[in-house]
């Protein structure tokens, strides 16, 4: 129970998981990256007519706020497309949009259509400078013609529902628009296009990040993808016409010229990496679980525990640290996001198989926004599923129906960041004494 003995232990133990996690945050600063990434190009931009800039995703504001110093008279035309949450005041000459996110609404349609026209606006001799950060997929929608948004809308929540994973569904969605899968590049008229990138996917594929927008569409049968997740009835006459007559006519795509350079300038690797060393300066014993945590969600919550188990049968103690982003298989109507509901089920398997140590769990978002809620993610104790109870919360009810946001809540377990600026997908930390 939180209120016995070990209460000071895990006290201490969350306010450590809290500061690990946020300097893991703070360790992939989109403003920093890009400056970094800017500073060895300048001859390039010195070198163009004129930079039209276009940013999109989670961190595109900070990503804006690190290129606008080496720009100066150069920049004929900007525009930068974030969540609401994060849309910040930049230069006059920006133009901030906010798109929607989880699901694209009216928004994103607009911004598309913002972006397509600076793209396309693009001359030989000019620099198309694009900064990507996850989320943008949602951000900016740009259906074929004859899809409808809403079309867009329901194969979105679809794929986010089913348990794919995320290169899974930026397969999926780079056949149904008019910008992803290197379709953005190709508007540049041969124009140079540098794409600055910060990475929120397992192995940094430039590809799959926001739908790769300037770079090679990924391969992979969109279509088979689809039929795996039980998803193709689900399309509408118009979108099963398209699926058909894309997988007939491969792209041609202008990512693979020489014009374009894709650089990653950031990635969930900086963040735990950055964990891994400040909590070897707390810790004797540091365990890095995963090099990327991934599958379902229900699987890595296991694993971690029997990891967890194996480390505590040593003396001394231990941080166990993971980066990632599972999957959920939405089968209930609750609310609660991957993180929150790998906390729930790693605080309801320590019922079962008793770890023996004062321990913290924390599983959370980098861009403080799991799933569709307000939380980052959780972060439990030995303690947490017998507060749940106390407040009438049945766990493994809340489990079943994917509803880990108000269990949480109820034992005072969520993981509250507000918006970060950055997303660099998910970290794990466990601490243990």
């Amino acid at each position: 129970m939180k209120a016995l003995a070990s209460a000071s232990d895990l006290i201490a133990l969350r306010r450590q998981a809290l500061e690990l996690f946020r300097g893991g945050v703070s360790a992939s600063d989109p403003e920093k990256a890009v400056s970094e990434a800017l500073a060895e190009r300048r001859q390039m931009i010195e070198g163009a007519r004129r930079v039209i800039l276009i940013a999109f995703g989670k961190a595109a504001c900070p990503m804006v706020q690190g290129a606008l110093p080496f720009l100066g008279r150069k920049l004929h035309a900007a525009c930068a497309v974030t969540n609401t949450e994060n849309m910040v005041q930049l230069d006059d000459r920006v133009m901030v949009m906010a798109g929607g996110h989880p699901l694209p609404d009216e928004n994103s349609l607009q911004a598309a259509y913002v972006i397509e026209q600076l793209a396309g606006s693009v001359r030989p001799g000019d620099l198309l400078l694009v900064l990507v950060s996850g989320g943008g997929s949602a951000l900016v929608c740009a259906p074929p013609p004859g899809i409808a948004l809403a079309d867009k809308v329901a194969l979105n929540d679809a794929l986010i529902r089913s348990g794919a994973g995320i290169c899974e569904i930026n397969t999926v969605r780079q056949v149904f628009s008019r910008l992803k899968g290197g379709r953005l590049a190709g508007l540049a008229r041969q124009a140079k296009v540098l794409s600055l990138i910060l990475s929120d996917v397992p192995g940094d594929d430039v590809s799959t990040i926001a739908s790769g927008p300037t770079a090679r569409p990924r391969a992979g049968d969109a279509g088979a993808i689809l039929e795996k997740y039980g998803l193709i009835d689900a399309l509408s006459a118009t979108m099963r016409k398209h699926l058909q007559s894309a997988a007939r006519k491969p792209q041609t795509n202008a990512a693979h010229s020489s014009f374009v350079e894709n650089v990653v300038i950031g990635g969930n690797g900086i963040s735990l990496k950055n964990v891994m060393e400040c909590a070897g300066s707390l810790f004797p014993a540091v365990v890095k679980a995963n090099d990327w945590l991934c599958g379902d969600v229900a699987d890595a919550a296991s694993a971690l525990h029997k990891i967890a188990l194996t480390a505590a049968r040593e003396d001394g103690p231990v941080a166990i640290v993971a980066g990632g982003e599972p999957t959920v298989r939405v089968n209930g109507s609750g609310r609660g996001g991957r993180n929150q509901e790998l906390a729930l089920r790693f605080a309801v398997l320590e019922e079962s198989a008793r770890i023996g140590r004062p321990w913290v769990f924390l599983s959370g978002a980098t861009d403080g926004r799991d799933g569709p809620t307000d939380a980052a993610g959780g972060i439990v104790d030995a303690g947490s599923t017998e507060w749940m109870r106390q407040f009438g919360c049945d766990p493994g009810a809340h489990l079943a129906n994917n509803d880990s946001y108000p269990a949480l809540a109820a034992s005072g377990d969520l993981l509250l960041t507000g918006g970060t600026g950055t997303n660099v997908a998910d970290l794990q930390i466990l601490l243990m004494r």
